[in-house]
């Protein structure tokens, strides 16, 4: 097994340059509006520099029936089948043109699932597109399914997925292990022995001590967060960076959320984060770049229950991709015809100029400093009660 010092030397190699280029400049906007954290987020619609890794969550249970419970918004691509290869195809697709790495993908090992997973990866390796997996370790009534189901999944996972080019992105396979903080050290100790030496196992703790539980068990941690409200919720910035630092001193990698905007009344949720047009999604990159984290968790591609997708929709169009294409300085993504034989998107270049970097590194510095300690004198002590639906996807089907 690889050390957790050359894994984080891999992450450092892979994007640590790109990720102070991004985080630079919004600092540096942040210094300039002295301090102001909604200074900052103006400051994102002219940024024209490739940020650090993007990756959004992808959900693959969607039959057609799958729409006519508790959606109040439908894809543009119909209500479709997570069977269907095209559509598959138009989402990595789009994503690419929006500046999205790869997806996190959902999944336990089903046969409907692993058909999908397997047609997913086929594609993602045709439009050289990255794949990570969130590994649905509570069921549908939100208990831990059997530990030993953990352990003859991520088997067969290895078996079947962990040699393939797309889940290479860090090094090795990535796989987040949701709902973590419903099984004991013993029981994560059990898995996470097993595989550490062919996968890097996340855990997906809510809160700093609930890492620390199971920090010396795991490679990290990525925090699904989608219904947070960044204008109510005190202490939200300095909660995750608190969270990415502990990770990173363990020399874990770390994935900070970000979503745009959520509503989950229909699954029996009480929490409405407005999505203001964008302006909420620019806010949660923000606080998430904050973090400094290896990679970004957007919340997400299609989880249609909860009303946190930036699938083009009925309701919004592309304006979701639209913003974040403009954020990463990218062209509008063009939402028209699926046409199978276009060429596949390309990525940006990254990066500024090194002697200009080290340069602007000195003053990103100070205005990380200045922008944190105003945020802790603006807090209030009680950080709130959050909605039953937090930091987990609801659309299992």
């Amino acid at each position: 097994m690889k050390s957790r010092s050359y894994r984080t030397a891999t992450v450092i190699a892979r994007g640590g340059i790109r990720t102070w280029s991004f985080t630079i400049v919004l600092l540096l906007a942040a210094l300039t509006a002295l301090a102001s954290p909604v200074s900052a987020l103006a400051a994102t619609e002219s940024i024209k520099t490739d940020p650090i890794l993007v990756l959004a969550y992808y959900y693959i249970w969607f039959d057609p029936t799958s729409w006519d419970r508790a959606k109040t918004d439908y894809p543009l691509l119909g209500r479709y089948s997570s069977d269907d290869r095209a559509v598959m195809q138009q989402h990595i697709r789009w994503a690419k043109q929006a500046g999205i790495d790869g997806f996190i993908v959902s999944w336990k090992s089903t046969p409907t699932l692993n058909r999908r997973l397997e047609q997913l990866v086929e594609l993602a390796e045709t439009e050289h597109f990255k794949l990570l997996i969130i590994y649905q370790g509570l069921d549908f009534e939100r208990k831990p399914v059997p530990v030993e189901k953990v352990a003859s999944d991520l088997n067969y996972f290895v078996y079947r997925w962990a040699n393939h080019p797309a889940f290479d992105l860090f090094g090795r396979p990535v796989v987040i292990w949701s709902g973590t903080w419903k099984f004991s050290t013993e029981e994560i100790a059990s898995v996470s022995e097993r595989f550490r030496d062919r996968l890097y196992i996340l855990a997906s703790e809510r809160n700093l001590e609930g890492y620390q539980r199971v920090s010396h068990l795991v490679d990290g941690n990525a925090y699904y967060w989608s219904s947070v409200d960044p204008e109510t919720y005190p202490g939200y910035e300095e909660k995750l960076q608190e969270m990415g630092d502990a990770v990173h001193a363990d020399g874990g990698l770390w994935i900070a959320p970000a979503a745009p905007g959520f509503d989950a009344r229909l699954i029996g949720g009480t929490r409405v984060v407005e999505r203001k047009d964008g302006e909420t999604l620019k806010r949660e990159l923000a606080a998430a770049l904050s973090s400094s984290p290896d990679a970004i968790g957007l919340i997400s591609w299609n989880e249609f229950s909860e009303n946190s997708h930036i699938e083009p929709s009925e309701r919004y169009g592309a304006r979701y991709l639209e913003v974040l294409a403009q954020i990463r300085g990218l062209p509008v993504p063009k939402i028209g015809i699926f046409d199978s034989d276009a060429p596949a998107a390309t990525g940006a270049g990254y990066g500024l100029p090194m002697i200009g970097a080290m340069v602007l590194l000195v003053i990103a510095s100070l205005a990380a400093i200045v922008w944190r300690e105003a945020s802790r004198r603006k807090q209030p002590a009680d950080p709130g009660k959050r909605d039953a639906t937090d930091e987990t996807a609801a659309d299992m089907l």
